[in-house]
């Protein structure tokens, strides 16, 4: 017995220690990156914040924006940018290329006849590295180019530079790869090319090189990245083709996957010194948390290996000391089942198992004390049956007086005496038969509903029509006594068992009638009490003292010259309805009121 028990205990204790564990590590795998990327991306909304009052304090010195957003990365490790209302990103003088166009008049509708390009849109910074092979030689000062543009709110958006027309198209030209994309994601939507290029006109004009403006020192880091590039170009596409609705929402924040790599895209629209409409666009890498989850799975290899020796060691201690107690225990609640309560569990700590072993000795001794109570109570049984005896008295003679009545009247029929009263010898038998199949009813009813085995059907009822129903019922009656009958009704749906409230409505009219003196009144309403209603039938010109008030829902009892065997009751009528009141679990009484008596009990309303 002691093994099983420091053996199951081992076991459980064991397991659960292990199963905290799993769950710590299967929590922290699953939730961690979630908890990761939930504060880096409220860090970054802060830190925005606190970039955009900075920003509108240097807006116009290009040294101080680069330094901005350099100081941006080191501290949150987010690439930021400024973009003006187009999209384009702000302070590139040192990154550009102007283009001398061959028509001077301007008539493209460009509004001028130099041409500003900013190299970031179609070419890399390092395509002007002499290490770099791939460098492109021919953009240089003097060179001729063609320049295609598509024209939105009458500014021209360059999307390819070539040395000429058939470059552009075929001979791998500088292209702004984002805006070119777009146009052949957006012209499909146009019922024909004319359609797209009415609201989107383009320009194709040949010009010449004349300023090209290269960064050197940290200016280059600010064009190294090219993703990030790439997806303000991206973002430029959307905003001018209308894709993105930028007075919508002043933030908005997008999720973007590069080579397995996650990233979260903020954009924040703003407005400049000018009053004019311009955009915080910021992305910063998920990578991180993506390298210490990993960190985190190998480092859990150690913490479960070192986790595991301490578990057996601490289980296997407190699986001994555990069991201890439990053995003393079960030898003593052994004896307990024996009926032997003598023995007491000897306390040795303050702990749960000591208040256990203290319950266990209290236990005892309150058996001990429960088996002598026991023992009082086959008194009291010895008792009850004595008052079941007075019971079957009290019945025998209920059932005795009409016997004798109708033997009395058989001998004074059968001797021929009083010929002429014949009719009225069989009307009192037939009144004395009637009272005892009364008596009987009224004894079988109460006898099943005392039996503690009759089961009461509910179902649902508007007490209201009943009461209406059963008062009706009862006018002729009522009117014999010159009595007046108020109703106070309003419809509630109730959950009983309709059959045996109707008894007990039956029941308290039928006392109220025959205890009410003539020209008195009997009143019958409904009150509403919350999650139950009230039923009241009270008669007027009548009291029960108040010793009597309690007794009157005791069998047979007649307390008041009035109520006699003669008024009709069998003295079974009022016990009847106590018990199936208490069938129905429900509040019920009488009580005297300053002009008579009132009989209520209450009824669950229908939920």
């Amino acid at each position: 017995m002691k093994r099983s028990i420091v053996f199951k205990l081992f076991l459980l204790t064991t397991a659960l220690c292990l199963f905290i564990l799993a769950l710590v590590f299967v929590g922290q795998t699953l939730f961690f990156k979630q908890v990761y990327v939930h504060q880096k991306v409220a860090l970054v909304k802060t830190a925005l914040e606190v970039y955009e009052q900075d920003y509108l304090k240097h807006a116009g010195n290009a040294q101080s924006m680069v330094k901005l957003e350099q100081d941006f990365y080191q501290k949150q490790g987010t690439w930021i940018a400024a973009l003006d209302d187009r999209g384009n990103l702000q302070h590139t003088e040192d990154f550009q290329m102007d283009i001398l166009l061959d028509r001077p008049d301007g008539s493209s509708g460009v509004g001028g006849i130099t041409l500003t390009v900013p190299l970031y849109t179609v070419m890399k910074v390092e395509d002007f590295s002499s290490d770099n092979p791939f460098s492109i030689s021919w953009i240089e000062e003097g060179r001729r180019v063609v320049v295609e543009a598509l024209i939105i709110d009458n500014k021209p958006v360059v999307q390819r530079l070539g040395r000429n027309i058939s470059n552009l198209w075929v001979d791998n030209p500088l292209l702004n790869l984002q805006m070119v994309k777009k146009e052949y994601g957006v012209v499909p939507r146009f019922g024909n090319p004319t359609k797209y290029f009415e609201k989107f006109p383009s320009l194709l004009e040949k010009g010449t090189i004349t300023a090209i403006r290269i960064p050197d020192g940290v200016g280059v880091s600010r064009y190294s990245n090219h993703l990030f590039l790439d997806l303000i170009k991206a973002f430029q596409a959307d905003l001018l083709y209308g894709d993105y609705d930028s007075g919508a929402n002043l933030s908005s924040i997008i999720d973007y996957e590069e080579n397995h790599v996650q990233y979260k895209i903020f954009v924040n629209r703003i407005k400049d010194q000018s009053g004019k409409a311009a955009y915080l666009f910021a992305m910063t890498s998920l990578q991180p948390v993506n390298e210490a989850a990993e960190m985190m799975q190998h480092y859990y290899v150690y913490i479960i290996i070192a986790t595991l020796l301490l578990v057996l060691l601490v289980s296997f201690y407190f699986s001994r000391r555990i069991a201890r107690p439990l053995l003393r225990m079960n030898k003593t609640t052994q004896k307990m089942a024996d009926m032997d309560f003598s023995e007491k569990i000897l306390i040795t700590t303050k702990d749960e198992i000591g208040n256990l072993s203290s319950n266990i000795n209290k236990l005892s001794t309150r058996l001990h004390a429960h088996i002598s109570r026991l023992e009082e109570d086959i008194e009291k049984e010895k008792q009850l049956e004595h008052t079941r005896k007075e019971f079957i008295s009290g019945v025998s003679h209920e059932l005795k007086t009409p016997l004798s009545v109708i033997q009395s009247c058989l001998s004074i029929m059968k001797d021929g005496v009083a010929g002429h009263k014949r009719d009225y010898y069989f009307k009192a038998m037939e009144d004395e038969v009637r009272r005892m199949d009364l008596l009987i009813t009224d004894m079988l009813d109460l006898a099943k509903y005392e039996s503690g085995t009759y089961k009461m059907e509910m179902e649902s009822f508007d007490i209201a029509a009943v009461l209406e129903r059963i008062s009706g019922k009862f006018t002729s009656a009522i009117e014999s006594k010159q009595l007046q009958l108020h109703v106070h009704l309003h419809p509630f749906e109730v959950v009983a068992n309709q059959r045996r409230i109707e008894q007990v409505i039956v029941n308290f009219l039928m006392n109220a009638i025959r205890y009410t003196p003539e020209r008195q009144a009997i009143i019958v309403s409904i009150l509403d009490e919350n999650d139950t209603v009230q039923v009241c039938i009270e008669n007027k010109g009548v009291h029960i003292s108040v010793e009597q008030l309690e007794r009157l829902w005791d069998r047979f009892y007649r307390g008041e010259p009035s109520r006699q065997r003669a008024s009709g009751g069998t003295g079974l009528g009022l016990a009847i309805c106590r018990k199936i009141l208490e069938l129905h679990r429900v509040p019920y009484g009488v009580t005297n009121t300053p002009e008579g008596v009132l009989f209520y009990f209450h009824l669950h309303k229908k939920r």
